[in-house]
């Protein structure tokens, strides 16, 4: 069985036992999310919400809070002689899927 949830403005397709990274979620590591904005079921049957499916929750576990890998940014004018270069790191959660009921 698997859902597509949508968190951070964006859509994952998740199973049920797998991890997760997403945009940062408020909790301590070991704390239940749970998401009630599910856009769809799938497996036997599928069952595609409007914009959600009533009464389905996918429950996940935080496994961890941390950082994720550096993005560069750089801008230049041609001709110009300007260079800019910044980096940022985005926040980041890894979630455990550990149930999703209809």
């Amino acid at each position: 069985m698997y859902a597509v949830i949508k968190t951070g403005g964006k859509q994952y397709k998740v199973a049920e036992g797998e991890y997760l990274k997403v945009e940062k979620l408020v909790g301590e590591i070991g704390q239940e999310v749970e998401f009630a904005e599910v856009l769809m079921i799938g497996g036997e049957t599928i069952s595609v919400g409007v914009p959600v499916v009533a009464g389905a929750t996918v429950t996940a576990r935080i496994a961890a809070q941390g950082k994720d890998k550096k993005i560069l940014v750089f801008k230049s004018k041609r001709r110009k002689g300007t260079r800019k270069l910044r980096g940022h790191r985005q926040h980041k959660t890894v979630l455990k899927i550990e149930k999703i009921s209809a």
